[in-house]
């Protein structure tokens, strides 16, 4: 398999090892199809790392069933790679306002801390925090605060972030940031979401 090579290698004082090495925070953001699909397939490569998953949805609601989450808990279960943990917090489309909006906020704070609580325990070596730039773009979690978390966190735990409107602090701040950008999609033409592809 060929081995990306780096543009530039900073005079930071790190080896490559340690440099190869250092824990990331990933966005994934933008109008088009396939923010947490990507974040997902990044948990299979975690998972096959043996690294144990936290998997955090915030805003969707807790009745939606995704392919991925089936997926992921058999393969956390299988114990063949790592451990998968899947945690909902919302309770509706995070690109729907409803009347719930505030019950939406709490759980959004609560999963929040609960994302602290485990980051600061360092329990997981990769995050997946589903559609959390929601709760930012919205104020509902504080983006200054998420960035003093994520810059004091220890080890080497990787964070992917997905969702639209990623705050433009979040992004200066991650390491690698995608911006998925919509050429044409089936819903254009009148299609909806459909069973394989959308869940």
């Amino acid at each position: 398999m060929p081995q990306g090579q780096p543009s530039v290698v900073p005079d930071d004082g790190l080896t490559t090892r340690q440099r190869r090495n250092r824990p990331l925070v990933v966005v994934h953001t933008g109008v088009g199809k396939g923010k947490s699909t990507a974040a997902f397939g990044l948990a299979l490569r975690a998972w096959n790392q043996g690294w144990p998953i936290g998997v955090f949805q915030f805003v969707k609601s807790a009745k939606w069933k995704v392919g991925e989450e089936n997926a992921l808990r058999v393969l956390g279960a299988s114990g063949e790679g790592g451990s998968v943990d899947w945690h909902k917090m919302g309770e509706g489309w995070s690109w729907v306002q409803r009347d719930a909006q505030m019950d939406n906020e709490e759980k959004a704070r609560e999963g929040w801390e609960q994302v602290k609580r485990d980051l600061a325990a360092e329990t997981y070596q990769l995050y997946v925090l589903d559609e959390f730039a929601y709760p930012m773009h919205w104020g509902w979690v504080d983006t200054d605060e998420v960035l003093d978390v994520l810059r004091e966190r220890p080890g080497t735990q990787h964070v992917v972030i997905t969702g639209r409107n990623a705050p433009e602090k979040l992004v200066d701040f991650a390491d690698l940031v995608t911006d998925m950008s919509k050429v044409k999609h089936p819903m254009d033409a009148g299609q909806k979401g459909q069973r394989g592809i959308e869940w």
